[in-house]
């Protein structure tokens, strides 16, 4: 699969936030697993390859979703984001990573920081088609509640699936006091209450759950949340060799 690219066209466009939107593409089959990310080329930007994890395990009739934010000072995610439309072409290549579930029959906790949610969903989807899916608890953090930006999704995930428990986690209760038009445009009457959110980071969060010593332990999202949440799991006891991760 060396060099290989795969075409694929944008069907769906949807700006959650001001610097979030979710794409949805159909086109070839791309040959990735659950938890891998690849890379993209965009026609706003085709010299420059962006690495993002779909949201959605593999199909067979070529649908791919991405959630993708703006990095500061990023002209291929913020062009992404703001100018992306319907019949878009992108170019898909490389599969890689190592985010998966091993089917060994322990508890797995899963730990999302941003858009590091979409690998991660893209799994929980995966073992739910097992016979006997894994016990598995998501944990979802944002800085503030607004930043929870698939409250509603992960609220039906959580309603159809028993074995899944989702906990969302904000560093603040308290959204900023600016508008964000997207987000009030897009805002559902489904979702997690604020009394159900946890209060810190998700670092923290977890820390004080204590060893997670019978876990598979994945953690996905920017690469400071990463390497704080994962040093924060080997402090209080988990075992490296049961947490795997990736930054985003």
């Amino acid at each position: 699969m060396d060099g290989q690219e795969w075409t694929s066209t944008v069907v769906g466009h949807h700006r959650l936030r001001q610097d979030l939107a979710v794409i949805r593409l159909i086109g070839e089959f791309v040959p990735f697993a659950a938890g891998q990310s690849v890379e993209v080329r965009v026609p706003g930007h085709p010299t420059l390859r962006r690495r993002l994890s779909p949201a959605m395990p593999p199909s067979l009739d070529g649908k791919l979703e991405f959630h993708v934010r703006t990095v500061p000072g990023g002209w291929c995610s913020g062009s992404i984001v703001a100018d992306t439309r319907p019949g878009d072409q992108w170019l898909i290549s490389d599969p890689a990573g190592w985010l998966s579930v091993a089917p060994d029959g322990r508890d797995v906790v899963m730990i999302a920081g941003g858009t590091g949610l979409a690998p991660l969903v893209a799994l929980v989807l995966d073992i739910s088609r097992w016979s006997i899916p894994p016990r598995t608890t998501l944990f979802v953090g944002g800085a503030t509640p607004r930043d929870l930006y698939a409250s509603d999704m992960l609220f039906l995930l959580e309603g159809r699936f028993p074995w899944l428990t989702v906990v969302p986690v904000v560093e603040t209760p308290v959204d900023p006091g600016w508008v964000d038009p997207w987000f009030e445009s897009c805002r559902v009457d489904i979702g997690f209450e604020p009394d159900e959110m946890l209060e810190g980071t998700l670092a923290d969060v977890v820390g004080d759950m204590g060893p997670l010593t019978r876990h598979q332990v994945l953690v996905c999202g920017s690469p400071g949340m990463t390497r704080a949440t994962v040093k924060r799991l080997i402090d209080t006891g988990t075992p490296a060799e049961a947490i795997r991760y990736e930054g985003v």
